[in-house]
This record gives structure tokens, sequence and C-alpha cells, in this order.
């Protein structure tokens, strides 16, 4: 087989396009995501495009049975992940902490860090076994700068970074590279998911100015894995051009 890479969230934004792009690369993939059709038709669209293996899985990282499950069930060929792709997170809601609605701190808390780590106690025993791997850990601007009425989605980005750099310390005797990428505005379905759907709101964050988009992301991503055994690139800030912060932008 060819290397093996796992992407969570694949169903779109990020993590759609690190399908593509590894798979034009020619990885085999195992892709993750809650929305079985949406996984069905990349994972179909991939195989024609690129002839190489996906293999689809259905289910909410937020549930650490069903990650668990999904996991052990491999097949053993599928287990020699060589790349993992941490990418599903989300941000839901914008408000004040003494205002904030509690539904919306779960779900960010159990998706952007709890999930984090279910699937990373899942999968990295794997690449610990053949003492070789990457995890990608996809962060944001916002876990490096807390911005007004960010502060929970803030926090848990602020929690991938540190789980990062605590995976690198606890890796790094088994040769596993570890990288943080934490882009600023990407025009994803994250702004709609944040205004629960209001996609006049969420067109609205990348108005006037030019933002990322989730290729930019999926390209570093995959230079990251294509340096020397002995290169590892730690943290990736990427932002666009008009962006200068996470509240600064350079817009018309």
């Amino acid at each position: 087989m060819n290397k093996i890479t796992l992407i969570t969230g694949a169903t779109s934004g990020i993590g759609r396009s690190c399908a593509y792009v590894f798979a034009e690369n020619k990885h085999d993939l195992i892709i993750t995501g809650r929305r079985n059709d949406r996984l069905l038709e990349i994972s179909n669209d991939l195989k024609s495009k690129y002839d190489v293996s996906v293999l689809p899985l259905p289910f909410d990282i937020r549930n650490n049975d069903a990650v668990k499950a999904a996991v052990s069930s491999l097949p053993t060929d599928w287990k020699n992940i060589e790349i993992l792709i941490n990418n599903a997170g989300l941000a839901v809601g914008l408000g004040t902490l003494q205002d904030g609605d509690i539904d919306d701190w779960e779900r960010m808390i159990d998706t952007n860090v709890k999930g984090l780590l279910y699937m990373s106690r899942a999968v990295l025993p794997l690449l610990v076994k053949q003492n070789k791997g990457h995890v990608i850990n996809i962060g944001s601007i916002a876990g490096k700068e807390v911005y007004p009425n960010g502060n929970v989605y803030c926090a848990t980005k602020y929690a991938v970074d540190a789980l990062t750099k605590a995976m690198r310390i606890d890796l790094v005797k088994h040769g596993i590279k570890v990288t943080q990428i934490a882009p600023g505005a990407i025009e994803t379905e994250f702004s709609i998911v944040r205004f629960k759907g209001d996609k006049a709101k969420a067109d609205g964050i990348y108005t006037g100015y030019q933002p990322l988009m989730p290729d930019d992301i999926a390209n570093v991503a995959y230079y990251t894995t294509t340096l020397p055994a002995h290169v590892n690139i730690n943290d990736l800030v990427i932002m666009p051009t008009a962006q200068a912060s996470a509240t600064v932008f350079n817009k018309d």
C-alpha cells in the first residue's frame, strides 16, 4: 500500500482539501466525519481521480466509544497509519462568558479538545508501534490570541496548542513528528456553523479582503510531511496577507 493518512473532519473545509491533496500525491486515506453521504461521495471521487485506496469511517469524534470501535475495527493493513491529521473542530456562537450558552461551550470542548484527545489516544499507539509517523493538529489564530467574545472557542484552541507541545514531548523518543498549523481567517463552513446557519452573517466575515482558502492550508500540511526525517516543523501560523492579527484587517 501507499502511505496511509487518517484525516478527521474530512467532509468539508480543510479536511476535505487535505484528502484531495494527499490523494493526489498517492496517499491511501482513512477519512472520517459524521456525514456518511459526503464521506462516500468524496471517497468515490478520490478513488476514481487518483487511483488510491480510501476507507470512509462515519462516526462522531465526540463519542469515545465510537472512536475506539472505528480504529480497532481497521483491517490489519489499514492500521499502518503514518500520518494523523486532527482537523475536526468548530466554533459555535459569539458572546461574553456571562451571557454564554453552555450547550455551545460543551459542543466546542467536546469536539475541539476531547475529540482530538480521543482520536489521538486511539491512533498514537499504532504510530508508536512503528516508531515513525507524523501528527498534524489543525489549530487556529484563536489559540494564539484571545479576541472579544471568542472566550471558550479560544480556550479550546489554546488547549490544542498545549496538547501539540505535549504530544511532541511524549512522542519524541519514538521518532514521531508533531506539527501544529494555526490558520487565521479562512473561508470554510466555519462561520456558517458559528452563526448557526445564518449565511448572511457568515459571508460578511469574508467580505472586503481575500481570506485563506482550504487548499492553502492543505498544501502546507502536505509540505510539512515531505521534509527529511530529521526535520520537523513544530508550529505554523498562517494568515491572509490582509490580516495582521486576530482582529486587525485591511478591508476594502
